[in-house]
């Protein structure tokens, strides 16, 4: 018998990566895309279940492409995302939340259109859209992600609205603070103090995989329960301004 098929984005690394091979793991057969091919054939050195597909979700004819072949999907995980710069709305870079817009609401775009035929199909299909916190509060410095992750959110109640009647599931997983080897770095330019300073303290920060676990247990859920929120933080963040860190 075959196994059902999940395409997951952003699977290079992190909660993306961590997701791709807990899918595997849980029967699927994983189409794991992202822009770094390199990544991509390391990770599925990890599973015989993990397919890559170098993908550019910014990049329409590169998520075409990718989709291309895909019949019937049973799960896409839009996962590909990212922040970019700390300054405050007066100061913010243009093109840096334009970056954010592209990647983490027009990339779930991109991805949702070219797979909703294949998602159709069969016994139909979910959607998977890695939000965040950051999609249902905001705080200072954080203008250009927060707009973006709530636009995110945004898009996945209304395609819950649009598909209703139809055998698509959408759901939403909205993590706090995860600690990954990436996510803080990229967003301070490459900062490495800065990085680390973000975590500082804090006592067990989530990992990717304690993401990737919320998201294939929002997989697995039989078909007529459909997640709409999911959201995940580490015992010590009550909110984004609100983290209990260890006295230094």
């Amino acid at each position: 018998m075959s196994r059902p098929i999940a395409v997951v984005t952003g699977a290079s690394s992190g909660i993306g990566a961590a997701t791709a091979l807990r899918l595997a793991a849980e029967g699927f057969d994983v189409v794991a895309a992202a822009r770094r091919g390199e990544r991509l054939q390391e990770l599925a050195e990890q599973s015989a279940h993990v397919r890559p597909v170098v993908t550019d979700v910014t990049d329409e004819a590169s998520v075409r492409s990718m989709a291309a072949g895909l019949d019937d999907v049973a799960v896409l995980v839009a996962n590909a995302g990212g922040a970019y710069g700390v300054d405050p709305v007066e100061a913010a870079d243009v093109q840096d939340w334009q970056r954010m817009y592209d990647v983490n609401v027009l990339g779930v775009l991109r991805c949702v259109q070219a797979l909703l035929p294949a998602l159709e199909a069969g016994d139909g299909g979910q959607i998977i859209i890695t939000g965040s916190i950051a999609g249902h509060l905001v705080y200072e410095g954080g203008g250009g992600y927060t707009a973006a992750k709530h636009a995110a959110s945004a898009l996945a109640q209304t395609l819950r609205l649009e598909l209703n009647g139809r055998p698509v599931r959408v759901s939403e997983i909205a993590p706090g603070m995860v600690r990954t080897p990436e996510f803080s770095l990229v967003r301070l330019g490459g900062d490495q103090a800065g990085a680390d300073a973000v975590y500082a303290g804090v006592d067990a920060p989530l990992t990717a995989q304690d993401v990737a676990d919320c998201i294939a247990w929002t997989a697995t859920r039989p078909a007529h329960v459909n997640i709409d929120l999911l959201v995940v933080k580490p015992i010590a963040q009550a909110a984004p301004h609100k983290v209990h860190r260890r006295a230094t």
